[in-house]
């Protein structure tokens, strides 16, 4: 049953309450949550990142004064819908995309401005460390960012006295507290689950390689102490309140979080923590996250960055960088001929006519394929993206399967890489999914089910994302009992009565998508081909 006002109002004044923000590409968001984890109110601040001197970035002043506002917006939602002015929270999570560098000095100044995970400068560095650790590191774990630094002979590296991930300096400027959730530190450096720390072997290997190249500091003295869920990771400081409430309403001494990743408020935000179960998030990207059992036998997989939950399992991360794009640029094209032909034509309408058509094209969606790569797609070997249709003499080209072939071709590269995972042995027993393409009940969703062969469920709500997820994390912190588990708290305490939708696959669009992953594969390789052409 849902909370009246008054009991709000209480839960407000007395502090009951959790607030999240999390740090988006395009989007810092503040979602304050009461007693019983649902949200009360939002706030945000827009921005953007710029390229300055080669490298994609954010201002060190504007994360601070994002940070500022993403509250002041929240703050400013309490009073209009509740008539109080917030002055303390009862529990407080930092969350942010992750991956990137941020170095700083013995002083605490950041050395060069933030390099975010969107930089494709560390080829090398990436390149050289899967060999050396035998693990499959990417370009934008913070750990290639360091190395490429080394590899530069970059003036600032003999000055490192420790680095982080934008979440991990937040935080630290909120508590004075060098940390960092074990799943944002998953993209650092490589974890071992058994320990839930940094992987020791790894460590020496790294520290050898860089001495070797005259650096004199050891690698693990430079990153931030892991933490996992439910610990606490410090309190607010009386500057830390002052940074976040700059009309200095807010009180300091609330209990904080360890600072996450957003992979990992993605997790929470979907209760896909347990073994077994995953998310998935499409959107202009796609990416799956399934936790597994046990870590994978074979760590070089270069479609597979293993990366973990916020309590430190092995989770499989396939990660694309497109989705949705190419729909939308097909489904603006015909309602550009609606247009021309002198039809008003509502956008959104369009889209679920156009969606739910594609329930009637054939299984296969007629051997039409597309490669809908709008950017690069590393998990299919393709470094600069052009959108393709292919069809053979014989297709059954209708508007049916048009949308069937584009909505299953958004799951390409994001299935291609499953299967790899499927071969490995991996099991998934459900699936959580969100994102706009699962605004049409059920179209995406079958579709999806049918490409990772598991159930998909679609959750009626789902929340605020990622900042809701980092305030139920700051509430399990605060509130969880003795022995709970993450996993327990979501399911009984923030899941048990939200609605959702399952689907389980259906075998004969199993059977159909397995041909049409087959074609798409082949028509990979014209991909290929037209990007050495047009090189």
């Amino acid at each position: 049953m849902a909370m009246t006002k008054e009991q709000i109002v209480a839960d407000i004044e007395s502090g009951a309450t959790a607030l999240g923000i999390e740090y988006g590409s395009t989007r810092i968001k503040a979602v304050l949550v009461a007693s019983d984890n649902e949200p009360i109110a939002i706030g945000a601040f827009d921005w953007e990142n710029s390229l300055v001197d080669g490298y994609w970035t954010y201002s060190e002043d504007e994360i601070f004064a994002g940070l500022a506002a993403a509250y002041a917006a929240c703050k400013a939602n309490v009073a209009e819908k509740y008539g109080v002015t917030l002055k303390k929270v009862g529990a407080l999570g930092i969350s942010a995309m992750m991956h990137g560098y941020l170095p700083f000095d013995a002083e605490g100044n950041l050395l060069v401005p933030f390099r975010t995970w969107r930089n494709t400068t560390t080829t090398q560095a990436a390149h050289e460390l899967s060999e050396l650790f035998a693990f499959h590191t990417p370009e934008r774990w913070s750990v290639s960012h360091i190395y490429q630094a080394v590899l530069g002979g970059e003036e600032h590296v003999d000055k490192i006295d420790f680095f982080t991930t934008l979440a991990g300096f937040a935080h630290w400027r909120l508590t004075g507290e060098k940390v960092l959730s074990i799943g944002d530190a998953s993209g650092m450096f490589p974890i071992d689950s058994t320990t839930h720390d940094y992987d020791a072997a790894m460590l020496a290997k790294f520290d050898e390689l860089v001495a070797s190249k005259g650096v004199a500091w050891k690698v693990e003295d430079l990153l931030p102490k892991i933490m996992v869920a439910g610990e606490c990771a410090g309190h607010l400081t009386a500057e830390g309140a002052k940074l976040l409430d700059v009309d200095g309403d807010l009180e300091p001494g609330c209990p904080v979080c360890p600072p996450e990743g957003d992979a990992g408020t993605g997790m929470i935000a979907t209760n896909s923590i347990a073994p077994r179960t995953g998310n998935v998030s499409a959107g202009t990207s796609v990416f799956s996250m399934i936790v597994l059992e046990h870590a994978l036998k074979d760590a070089t997989i270069p479609e597979i960055d293993l990366v973990t939950t916020p309590v430190g399992d092995p989770v499989a991360m396939v990660h694309c960088n497109n989705c949705t794009s190419d729909i939308n640029g097909w489904v603006n094209l015909l309602c550009d001929f609606a247009s021309l032909m002198g039809a008003d034509v509502n956008k959104g309408d369009a889209f679920v006519k156009l969606f739910n058509a594609a329930l009637d094209g054939d299984k296969d969606a007629g051997g039409l394929v597309s490669i809908p790569f709008i950017s690069g797609e590393t998990v299919m070997g393709v470094q600069t993206g052009y959108p393709m249709v292919l069809r053979g003499q014989n297709s059954k080209f209708s508007i049916a399967n048009f949308m069937r072939m584009n909505i299953m071709a958004a799951f390409g590269a994001l299935a291609a890489g499953n299967e790899v995972l499927r071969a490995e042995g991996v099991k998934i027993d459900k699936l959580y999914g969100h994102g706009g393409i699962f605004k049409t009940p059920k179209v995406a969703q079958s579709l999806l089910a049918a490409a990772l062969e598991a159930p998909v469920t679609v959750m009626a709500t789902a929340g605020e994302g990622g900042a809701w997820g980092q305030a139920v994390a700051a509430a399990y912190m605060a509130w969880h009992e003795e022995g709970e588990s993450l996993a327990d708290y979501l399911n009984n305490k923030v899941f048990a009565d939200m609605e959702g939708t399952t689907l389980e696959p259906d075998p004969a669009d199993v059977e159909g998508y397995r041909a049409f992953l087959a074609t798409f594969k082949k028509a990979n390789e014209a991909e290929k081909a037209a990007e050495r052409a047009f090189a």
